[in-house]
């Protein structure tokens, strides 16, 4: 979380980003990355990544510097209410 905003994750062997819907087509090309589809349903603005293509810090700091980026103008999730 930053800013109160889902950013970035690791589930499994795999990184998780948020990043901007709008560059989900053009990214979802690149090697290693798939929709995320925790629900069965494709998420537009957030994809996995395989760690086998994060092998170098330059790869990794692509992913969590595009999902820091787009962290910045992300709507926050709303808050559950308390019961």
């Amino acid at each position: 979380m930053v800013n109160d905003k889902m950013c970035v994750g690791v589930e499994k062997e795999r990184l998780m980003v948020r990043l901007n819907p709008e560059k989900f087509d053009e990214v979802i090309q690149k090697e290693g990355c798939t929709p995320m589809d925790f629900t069965g349903k494709v998420m537009k603005g957030f994809v996995f990544v395989s760690e086998d293509v994060l092998n170098t810090k330059k790869k990794l700091e692509y992913w969590i510097n595009m999902a820091l980026e787009y962290n910045k103008t992300a709507k926050p999730s709303k808050k559950k209410k308390a019961k």
